[in-house]
Protein backbone atom coordinates (compact mmCIF):
# COMPACT_ATOMS: atom_id res chain seq x y z
CA UNK A 1 0.00 0.00 0.00
CA UNK A 2 1.48 3.32 -1.03
CA UNK A 3 2.02 6.09 1.47
CA UNK A 4 -0.47 8.96 1.39
CA UNK A 5 0.65 11.95 -0.64
CA UNK A 6 1.93 14.85 1.42
CA UNK A 7 -0.35 17.89 1.41
CA UNK A 8 0.56 20.52 -1.15
CA UNK A 9 2.14 23.60 0.36
CA UNK A 10 0.44 26.84 -0.65
CA UNK A 11 2.91 29.18 -2.37
CA UNK A 12 4.07 32.09 -0.24
CA UNK A 13 2.40 35.28 -1.45
CA UNK A 14 5.08 37.97 -1.82
CA UNK A 15 4.75 41.71 -2.31
CA UNK A 16 7.92 43.59 -3.27
CA UNK A 17 8.82 47.20 -2.44
CA UNK A 18 11.53 48.56 -4.77
CA UNK A 19 12.87 51.93 -5.88
CA UNK A 20 15.52 51.06 -8.46
CA UNK A 21 16.28 48.72 -11.32
CA UNK A 22 14.65 45.76 -9.62
CA UNK A 23 17.46 43.21 -9.90
CA UNK A 24 16.41 41.40 -6.72
CA UNK A 25 12.80 41.42 -7.91
CA UNK A 26 13.92 39.84 -11.18
CA UNK A 27 15.96 37.22 -9.31
CA UNK A 28 12.94 36.28 -7.20
CA UNK A 29 10.72 36.08 -10.26
CA UNK A 30 13.19 33.89 -12.15
CA UNK A 31 13.45 31.53 -9.17
CA UNK A 32 9.66 31.25 -9.00
CA UNK A 33 9.25 30.62 -12.73
CA UNK A 34 11.97 27.94 -12.63
CA UNK A 35 10.25 26.19 -9.69
CA UNK A 36 13.17 27.00 -7.37
CA UNK A 37 11.01 29.03 -4.99
CA UNK A 38 7.54 28.01 -3.74
CA UNK A 39 6.12 31.51 -3.94
CA UNK A 40 3.94 33.84 -5.97
CA UNK A 41 4.63 37.51 -6.72
CA UNK A 42 1.33 39.23 -6.02
CA UNK A 43 2.37 42.87 -6.25
CA UNK A 44 5.23 45.28 -6.88
CA UNK A 45 5.14 48.73 -5.29
CA UNK A 46 7.50 51.65 -5.86
CA UNK A 47 8.04 55.26 -4.91
CA UNK A 48 9.57 55.89 -8.36
CA UNK A 49 7.28 55.96 -11.40
CA UNK A 50 10.17 55.28 -13.77
CA UNK A 51 11.84 52.56 -11.74
CA UNK A 52 13.11 49.43 -13.44
CA UNK A 53 11.09 47.42 -10.92
CA UNK A 54 7.82 48.91 -12.17
CA UNK A 55 8.86 48.44 -15.80
CA UNK A 56 9.72 44.79 -15.14
CA UNK A 57 6.44 44.15 -13.31
CA UNK A 58 4.51 45.67 -16.20
CA UNK A 59 6.40 43.58 -18.77
CA UNK A 60 5.81 40.40 -16.76
CA UNK A 61 2.13 41.18 -16.07
CA UNK A 62 2.64 41.37 -12.31
CA UNK A 63 0.27 43.67 -10.44
CA UNK A 64 2.08 46.91 -9.67
CA UNK A 65 1.53 50.38 -8.30
CA UNK A 66 3.48 53.63 -7.93
CA UNK A 67 2.92 56.13 -5.15
CA UNK A 68 4.52 59.58 -5.35
CA UNK A 69 5.83 60.60 -1.91
CA UNK A 70 5.39 64.27 -2.86
CA UNK A 71 1.65 63.71 -2.98
CA UNK A 72 1.51 63.08 0.76
CA UNK A 73 1.83 65.61 3.58
CA UNK A 74 3.98 63.40 5.79
CA UNK A 75 6.11 60.28 5.59
CA UNK A 76 3.58 58.54 7.82
CA UNK A 77 0.76 59.38 5.38
CA UNK A 78 2.77 57.91 2.50
CA UNK A 79 3.58 54.78 4.49
CA UNK A 80 -0.07 54.29 5.46
CA UNK A 81 -1.15 54.54 1.81
CA UNK A 82 1.64 52.18 0.73
CA UNK A 83 0.64 49.58 3.31
CA UNK A 84 -3.00 49.89 2.29
CA UNK A 85 -2.04 49.23 -1.34
CA UNK A 86 0.05 46.24 -0.33
CA UNK A 87 -2.68 44.82 1.92
CA UNK A 88 -5.05 44.75 -1.05
CA UNK A 89 -3.02 41.93 -2.65
CA UNK A 90 -3.09 39.92 0.63
CA UNK A 91 0.63 39.10 0.89
CA UNK A 92 2.16 36.68 3.38
CA UNK A 93 5.49 38.50 3.19
CA UNK A 94 6.71 41.92 2.06
CA UNK A 95 10.23 42.00 0.63
CA UNK A 96 12.00 45.36 0.56
CA UNK A 97 14.45 44.89 -2.30
CA UNK A 98 16.26 48.12 -3.03
CA UNK A 99 13.49 50.23 -1.48
CA UNK A 100 15.28 53.49 -0.77
CA UNK A 101 12.93 54.91 1.83
CA UNK A 102 12.97 54.49 5.59
CA UNK A 103 9.59 53.10 6.62
CA UNK A 104 8.21 54.84 9.68
CA UNK A 105 7.20 53.02 12.83
CA UNK A 106 3.60 53.88 11.91
CA UNK A 107 4.08 52.18 8.56
CA UNK A 108 5.66 49.11 10.10
CA UNK A 109 2.74 48.75 12.52
CA UNK A 110 0.28 49.11 9.64
CA UNK A 111 1.87 46.35 7.54
CA UNK A 112 -0.47 43.44 6.83
CA UNK A 113 2.33 40.87 7.24
CA UNK A 114 6.00 40.63 8.20
CA UNK A 115 8.53 42.61 6.17
CA UNK A 116 12.11 41.71 5.36
CA UNK A 117 14.90 43.75 3.79
CA UNK A 118 18.14 42.86 2.05
CA UNK A 119 21.03 45.14 2.98
CA UNK A 120 24.54 45.24 1.45
CA UNK A 121 26.66 44.79 4.56
CA UNK A 122 27.31 42.27 7.30
CA UNK A 123 24.94 43.81 9.81
CA UNK A 124 25.16 45.13 12.44
CA UNK A 125 28.06 46.75 10.59
CA UNK A 126 27.25 49.69 8.34
CA UNK A 127 23.51 50.33 8.46
CA UNK A 128 22.35 52.96 6.01
CA UNK A 129 24.16 54.07 2.85
CA UNK A 130 27.67 53.83 1.34
CA UNK A 131 28.31 50.43 2.92
CA UNK A 132 31.02 49.34 0.46
CA UNK A 133 33.11 52.49 0.86
CA UNK A 134 32.75 52.24 4.64
CA UNK A 135 33.91 48.62 4.67
CA UNK A 136 36.97 49.53 2.59
CA UNK A 137 37.77 52.56 4.74
CA UNK A 138 37.66 50.37 7.85
CA UNK A 139 40.06 47.87 6.30
CA UNK A 140 37.61 44.98 6.69
CA UNK A 141 38.78 41.56 5.49
CA UNK A 142 35.19 40.45 4.82
CA UNK A 143 32.07 42.10 3.50
CA UNK A 144 28.70 40.83 2.36
CA UNK A 145 24.95 41.09 2.58
CA UNK A 146 22.27 40.48 5.20
CA UNK A 147 18.55 39.75 5.17
CA UNK A 148 16.77 41.06 8.23
CA UNK A 149 13.28 41.65 9.50
CA UNK A 150 12.14 45.27 9.09
CA UNK A 151 11.71 46.79 12.53
CA UNK A 152 11.65 50.31 13.91
CA UNK A 153 15.46 50.74 13.88
CA UNK A 154 17.22 51.52 10.60
CA UNK A 155 18.63 48.21 9.31
CA UNK A 156 18.44 47.02 12.92
CA UNK A 157 15.79 44.32 12.78
CA UNK A 158 16.42 40.67 13.60
CA UNK A 159 19.05 39.22 11.26
CA UNK A 160 17.74 36.18 9.40
CA UNK A 161 20.64 35.27 7.12
CA UNK A 162 23.93 36.53 5.78
CA UNK A 163 26.39 35.83 2.98
CA UNK A 164 29.99 36.98 2.93
CA UNK A 165 32.87 37.49 0.54
CA UNK A 166 36.54 38.32 1.04
CA UNK A 167 37.60 41.91 0.42
CA UNK A 168 40.30 41.93 -2.26
CA UNK A 169 43.35 44.25 -2.27
CA UNK A 170 42.28 45.90 -5.54
CA UNK A 171 38.63 46.40 -4.57
CA UNK A 172 37.02 49.78 -5.11
CA UNK A 173 33.54 50.62 -3.78
CA UNK A 174 32.14 49.99 -7.26
CA UNK A 175 33.90 46.64 -7.73
CA UNK A 176 32.96 45.52 -4.23
CA UNK A 177 29.34 46.54 -4.86
CA UNK A 178 29.20 44.33 -7.95
CA UNK A 179 30.63 41.34 -6.13
CA UNK A 180 28.22 41.77 -3.22
CA UNK A 181 25.29 42.06 -5.64
CA UNK A 182 26.22 38.67 -7.08
CA UNK A 183 25.64 37.05 -3.67
CA UNK A 184 22.61 39.17 -2.76
CA UNK A 185 20.37 37.38 -5.27
CA UNK A 186 21.02 33.81 -4.13
CA UNK A 187 20.95 34.91 -0.48
CA UNK A 188 17.53 36.51 -0.85
CA UNK A 189 16.13 33.52 -2.76
CA UNK A 190 17.49 31.03 -0.23
CA UNK A 191 16.12 33.07 2.68
CA UNK A 192 12.65 33.48 1.20
CA UNK A 193 12.62 29.75 0.40
CA UNK A 194 13.53 28.98 4.02
CA UNK A 195 10.67 31.22 5.18
CA UNK A 196 8.24 29.53 2.76
CA UNK A 197 9.29 26.11 4.01
CA UNK A 198 9.12 27.09 7.69
CA UNK A 199 12.86 26.77 8.35
CA UNK A 200 13.08 30.47 9.26
CA UNK A 201 10.24 31.94 11.31
CA UNK A 202 9.35 35.61 11.52
CA UNK A 203 7.37 35.58 14.75
CA UNK A 204 7.94 38.47 17.13
CA UNK A 205 10.48 37.76 19.83
CA UNK A 206 12.07 34.80 18.04
CA UNK A 207 15.75 34.26 18.71
CA UNK A 208 18.23 35.70 16.25
CA UNK A 209 19.28 33.16 13.66
CA UNK A 210 22.22 33.81 11.38
CA UNK A 211 22.84 31.30 8.59
CA UNK A 212 25.81 31.74 6.31
CA UNK A 213 25.34 30.96 2.65
CA UNK A 214 27.45 27.98 1.64
CA UNK A 215 28.96 27.11 -1.73
CA UNK A 216 25.77 25.33 -2.87
CA UNK A 217 23.81 28.55 -2.32
CA UNK A 218 21.63 26.93 0.31
CA UNK A 219 21.10 27.99 3.89
CA UNK A 220 23.08 25.78 6.25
Amino acid sequence: MSAPASPEVRPLRIAVFASGRGSNLQALHRAITHDALPAQLVGVFSDKAGSGAIAYAEAQHIAHSHLDPKSFATREDFDAALMQKAAAVTPDLIVCAGFMRIISETGIRAAACPMINIHPSLLPKYPGLHTHARALAAGDAEHGASVHRVEAVLDGGRILSQAKIAVMPDDTPERLAQRVLAIEHPLLIATVRAIAEGRITLSEGADTRVSWLNHRLELE
